[in-house]
């Protein structure tokens, strides 16, 4: 079996998704983040509700936080490759090796300071179009004002994200196109596209003021669906501007030999997407203690 890790991004986070792992040996990791950042961080894994989780900063410190816990307790497991969705690609990059648990945090904080600072500026949204060839939301949004491609997740499954009135136009215009559905995603901005380009600056320094080492196993990047290399700090901010492309990771990890891909932290989404797109790969979710068991 040769097994690759996925960790989920912003949207996976859900109230009480920490309340398995209080009194695990691994609870420490969540203990230290809250003095490093000197924030009631295990007060959002336990008791914040789902509205002040979607909040950027909190969805994606207690998502980072969430996949860690897991990570850590399968960490005898061997993996082939690692890769992450969005913000996920921070957690992959700790899960093989580039960063440390403690600078993996700092870049998750600024990170999310970061994009919530520019959505305040410049707001937006985002939408799940389901059904439509990835080529026809293409050129849907090509002929609009203010919306992007943002998330290439499976067959049929893109995310256009953009202005609230590019997004809305491009609802219309994607249903009248032959979209099966398009869903309104609950997000306050405009992510993986140019609106994040503020973001880019506020999030440069701390890229500058992290160590990164060579990675010990391949870590793909959703950018360019490539294995990062030494450009580690200028992949993460072109991050936040590029569309993701999940589809061409997950289909580039049978050439790792990947047989099974574990999904790593809350919720389920990637596992779905992986089976959408890879549907002869074996696919789970591990957000539990007890699912760790299944590993052991």
């Amino acid at each position: 079996m040769s097994t690759a890790l996925v960790f989920p991004g912003q949207g996976s986070q859900r109230p009480g998704m920490g309340a398995s792992w209080l009194g695990d040996p691994g609870w420490s990791l969540v203990e230290r983040a809250g003095v490093l950042l000197d924030r009631d961080v295990e007060r959002l894994l336990l008791d914040a509700d789902a509205e002040e989780l979607r909040g950027t900063l909190e969805a994606q410190l207690t998502t980072y936080l969430a996949s860690l816990l897991v990570w850590q307790a399968l960490s005898p497991l061997r993996v082939s490759v690692v890769a992450g969705h969005s913000l996920g690609e921070i957690t992959a990059l700790v899960g093989g090796g580039v960063l440390t648990v403690d600078d993996g945090l700092r870049l998750v904080a600024a990170r999310g300071a970061a994009m919530a600072k520019a959505a305040a500026v410049e707001p937006g949204t985002m939408a799940a179009v389901l059904g439509l060839e990835d080529e026809a939301v293409e050129e849907v949004c090509a002929g609009l004002a203010g919306v992007w491609p943002a998330n290439y997740n499976a067959p049929s499954h893109l995310v256009v994200s953009g202005t609230a009135d590019g997004v809305s136009a491009a609802d219309a215009a994607l249903r009248e196109a032959g979209a099966r559905r398009v869903l309104a995603l609950p997000v306050g901005g405009a992510f993986h596209t140019p609106l994040m380009q503020p973001a880019r600056k506020d999030l440069t320094a701390a890229l500058r003021d992290v160590a990164y080492a060579p990675p010990a196993v391949p870590v793909l990047s959703g950018v360019d669906v490539r294995p990062y290399d030494s450009a580690v700090a200028a992949t993460l901010s072109r991050q936040l501007t590029a569309p993701v492309r999940w589809r061409s990771v997950v289909e580039a990890l049978p050439a790792y030999g990947v047989d099974t891909v574990v999904e790593v932290g809350p919720g389920d989404v990637l596992t779905g997407l992986v089976r959408r797109t890879l549907p002869a790969v074996r696919a789970v979710s591990v957000t539990s203690p007890e699912d760790v068991e299944l590993f052991r």
